[in-house]
């Protein structure tokens, strides 16, 4: 589309500020760059490190194996994405306003108040975890006096704040300086990655590579067959990054081309996953030789090696990767969700700061309240019940509207309006999301079910998209200007 044609001719204030408005081509910095950082946070945290390096260990898989599951997850999610992104990159639109077409004008305030609750619960999550890089730093620097409050130490404490306000000052000074500081984060973890995994490597020796075949050989633990622990593994990667999977178009909007947002993902997903998995397994093999011990907590191995330099250098990185994941996951998307909610009240950036606001809350919280009374299951049930939407968003966009929108009507409330529905619902939408939901909450909270793991999200987006298609068949065309028939 032109940059004439993406230009919102009738403003309703109710569904449009300049946040949720399409972005010009002219106005779009991103490349594969940057698209291939967002990647790199997300993987590169406290977290997404501990899980790589535990996949290696947890199912009595042989090592090859786990790498190929590892592997396939990439492409498997960088598929999922590129469904996703393309129609933001075309329309230059965020996630809030994309679903607007399947869900409707006002229905799609549904999904994005869904994903926004996510997004906060675990934004306050990982600022917590992020500041036990700070801790640890500041404990290298100065010691630790001592104390504790609400399941935190005094440094603790100062390690929170300091994240805190660090987040909302990066957030605040807009997207593009949140861009350069992914560029920088990503690539300077794996700088640290790599450090860590030579020093670890030169005080192994040769002890090493046989530490290496052992988690190789694979064991006799997991009691699952080969080909359940196989797709247990593809799940639980596809899993983890289920939540940018959705609203990937909150970041595609701002890529130049559809050709940089594909070789941003290719780089960033199979190819990026494969070589820190290749990291992580070289790095718990070698705790294994020197501790006789498989250490998975990067924090546990630094801490371990004991080397002032690598500790301060390490604690830095790994506090701006888990910022770096905080951003990309868990605080643009509220922000975009919030300022769907109320376009003439609520922008971008009080988005942000109301983000930012109730997750100070639930971080300062979670090791004393949140974490012992179990809610952290609720919002992992939530996370399950969005999943129908990412079949709902594709199958709308290219098997019903055939890849055509009316962009102009994505931002009026006019009955007459392609995708007004049902006062500003669609009802099929609705429905479909809700038979799909049905199995989707079953998967988290059903015993029998557990075993499905982490590809029920795959299964619940599959039934949303199949779903919608059957209710909306006859009831969709993609005639000029992507009317739509009630």
């Amino acid at each position: 589309m032109t940059d004439k044609e993406l230009e919102i001719r009738h403003i309703d204030h109710s569904l449009y500020n300049d946040d949720l408005a399409p972005i010009k081509k002219a106005n779009r910095s991103w490349g594969w760059f940057e698209i291939f950082n967002v990647w790199s946070n997300d993987i590169q945290s406290l977290f997404g490190y501990t899980l790589a390096a535990s996949l290696f260990i947890s199912y009595g898989l042989n090592g090859w194996a786990v790498m190929a599951a590892i592997i396939l997850a990439g492409f498997v999610v960088m598929v999922l994405v590129n469904l996703t992104g393309k129609p933001s990159v075309k329309y230059g639109v965020p996630f809030p306003v994309m679903i607007r077409s399947s869900m409707g004008v006002r229905g799609a305030n549904f999904p994005a108040m869904l994903r926004a609750i996510i997004g906060i619960f675990w934004y306050g999550v990982q600022t917590y975890f992020a500041s036990t890089a700070v801790a640890l730093l500041i404990t290298a620097l100065f010691g630790d006096p001592g104390g504790s409050w609400l399941g935190m130490s005094a440094v603790g404490w100062v390690s929170f704040v300091i994240v805190w306000c660090f987040q909302m000052a990066l957030f605040w000074q807009g997207i593009d300086k949140i861009k350069h500081f992914l560029n920088w984060a990503g690539p300077m973890v794996y700088v640290v990655m790599i450090a860590l995994m030579i020093i670890v490597w030169l005080q192994a020796g040769s002890e090493l590579l046989p530490a290496v075949s052992t988690i190789f050989s694979g064991s006799s633990e997991y009691e699952g067959s080969s080909v359940t622990a196989f797709l247990a593994i593809t799940g639980t990667m596809i899993a983890y990054f289920a939540a940018v999977v959705i609203n990937f178009g909150d970041f595609s909007r701002f890529v130049r081309s559809e050709r940089e947002m594909k070789l941003g993902n290719l780089l960033g997903l199979p190819l990026n996953v494969a070589f820190f998995s290749f990291i992580a397994l070289i790095i718990t093999a070698g705790t294994l030789a020197l501790f006789g011990e498989t250490l998975t907590n990067p924090s546990d191995i630094i801490e371990r090696v004991d080397s002032l330099p690598l500790t301060i250098i390490a604690a830095i990185t790994f506090f701006a990767a888990t910022v770096g994941i905080n951003l990309v996951a868990n605080f643009i998307p509220p922000a975009y969700d919030l300022a769907n909610l109320f376009p003439g009240k609520i922008s971008f950036r009080i988005g942000g700061l109301i983000t930012a606001l109730v997750a100070f809350f639930v971080g300062a919280l979670w090791v004393s309240v949140i974490s012992q009374i179990g809610i952290a299951g609720f919002v992992n049930a939530l996370g399950a019940i969005v999943a129908p939407f990412y079949g709902i968003i594709v199958v709308d966009y290219y098997l019903v509207k055939r890849q055509r929108l009316n962009i102009q009507d994505m931002f009026t409330a006019d009955p007459d309006g392609a995708y007004y529905y049902l006062k500003g619902w669609n009802k099929r939408a609705i429905g479909a999301f809700a038979l799909a939901a049905l199995f989707s909450i079953s998967s988290v909270w059903v015993p029998a079910l557990e075993a499905l793991g982490g590809y029920a999200w795959l299964i619940g987006a599959a039934l949303g998209g199949l779903f919608y298609y059957l209710l909306m068949r006859g009831h969709g065309t993609a005639t000029k200007g992507a009317r739509l028939a009630e």
